[in-house]
């Protein structure tokens, strides 16, 4: 033995360590896991394989919760992976550009949370991208919502967004919200704190 933290194989070969995957640069990869939220629409899991295979991920497992629903009707998926830890951060960001929403990576854990209401016309302002942006800060994630709309589309509508956010991150992601509102001219009602986990 040399002293280094490699065996050496018959051949005189480097061996990884065990516990330790080597990928083909001779980087040390480690397990990480992923937990996800999909939405229930045929491809929806292959596509979110695309990203991590893209930026250098080894796939270990899939747990697809497929009869278990989130408040959003959305099914969680928890994928185990392996990469090197610098590449992680990657995988992560590349799965939020693809739309898809990252509940948890890795030991990153949203410790606390936050319902807040939007007023106005949110149907005529996009909904859909108003959540989006949301989602796309990559300090909270949306974990529920609900729209109230009594006197139809036309007329202003009230969401109640519930956030999740990463400790100590929860005004960086009321930045968000307020940045977006002022845009589409809604009113943000803040926050009704639910404590910390």
């Amino acid at each position: 033995m040399n002293g280094t933290d490699e065996a050496s194989t018959d051949r005189g070969e480097p061996e990884a360590t065990y516990g330790e995957a080597e990928t083909d640069g001779g980087e040390r990869s480690q397990a990480h896991t992923i937990r996800l939220e999909l939405i229930d629409e045929p491809g929806q899991l292959l596509a979110t394989l695309g990203p991590i295979a893209e930026n250098g991920g080894n796939l270990l497992s899939i747990f697809h919760e497929r009869g278990n629903l989130t408040p959003r009707g959305r099914i969680p998926v928890e994928v185990d992976l392996e990469c090197p830890p610098e590449r992680f951060d990657a995988i992560v960001d590349a799965l939020r550009d693809r739309g898809v929403n990252v509940i948890q990576a890795g030991a990153e854990r949203y410790g606390e949370e936050i319902t807040i209401l939007l007023t106005g016309h949110l149907i005529d302002s996009d909904l859909s991208d108003t959540l989006r942006r949301v989602e796309r800060c990559t300090d909270a994630s949306v974990v529920d919502f609900s729209l109230s709309a009594p006197r139809g589309t036309d007329d202003a509508s009230s969401a109640r967004l519930r956030l999740a956010a990463r400790s100590g991150r929860t005004e960086t992601a009321l930045a968000t919200v307020r940045e977006v509102a002022g845009e589409k001219d809604l009113h943000v009602i803040e926050p009704l704190t639910e404590g910390s986990a």
